[in-house]
């Protein structure tokens, strides 16, 4: 049985970056969200001690631009702590980023530019039969909206997804870690936060295609969230 206080770690690295559907869909689940926005000077613990989860959010900042942002690397350092003593953890775009750092691999610039739009889930067979991501099903789409990709994975990481492109899409990083370079947390609100006029035309589209379509995609997102937040309060290990 799960504590009555369980609660989840939410790292925010900026306004336009907020939880989101996260929060009501993890509460579904039975966990209470803790947001912590980084950005603001709050600072990080050195490990979890008071939540039962980690989840990274999303930010328009690159894995490693710790001179601009000094919270990155504290962020990576709880990253490491809580993917090595076991505990859940979600990585979400950025987060996925900065934990593909933090556990020995490499982010660069997407070779052949930013993506913005709704891409179809591709898993590998070890992503159809993952804990977290079997929820998901072929015919689901995901909002992608990212410049960077992780190129090099960490060692002991197992890609669960691929995009179109071949880019990662999902991987486990550990027995209880995940990282996604989609936003299952996002509606079309938050997203017109995130339009920048760099890419105009396919901003508009793929902002419009999620306001018109978001009823349709939230549910495949919702049980993705959701079964995280089931798989943060079992107490049993995972099976690897």
């Amino acid at each position: 049985m799960r504590p009555a206080s369980a609660r989840v770690l939410v790292v925010q690295h900026e306004d336009k970056a907020p939880p989101g559907l996260l929060l009501p869909w993890l509460e579904r689940a039975g966990l209470t969200c803790e947001v912590l926005p980084a950005h603001e000077g709050y600072a990080l613990p050195a490990t979890l001690t008071e939540h039962v989860a980690l989840v990274v959010l999303g930010g328009s900042m690159s894995a490693t631009d710790d001179r601009e942002h000094r919270w990155l690397l504290p962020t990576r350092a709880l990253i490491t702590s809580v993917v090595a003593g076991g505990m859940p953890f979600l990585g979400i775009c950025l987060g996925h980023q900065l934990a593909t750092v933090a556990l020995g691999g490499e982010v660069a610039a997407h070779p052949q530019g930013r993506t913005r739009g709704l891409l179809p889930w591709s898993p590998t067979p070890a992503g159809r039969t993952d804990p977290l991501t079997h929820v998901l099903d072929e015919r689901d789409e995901l909002l992608h909206w990212n410049g960077d990709v992780a190129t090099v994975l960490p060692r002991s990481a197992e890609v669960l997804a691929r995009a179109p492109d071949g880019t990662v899409q999902a991987v486990r990083l550990g027995a209880r870690a995940w990282g996604v370079q989609f936003h299952p947390e996002v509606d079309a609100d938050i997203v017109l936060g995130w339009t920048e006029g760099q890419q105009p035309e396919a901003e508009v589209a793929a902002l419009h295609e999620l306001r018109s379509r978001q009823d349709e995609l939230h549910p495949a997102w919702e049980r993705l969230l959701r079964r995280f937040g089931e798989l943060a309060s079992a107490p049993a290990a995972l099976p690897a």
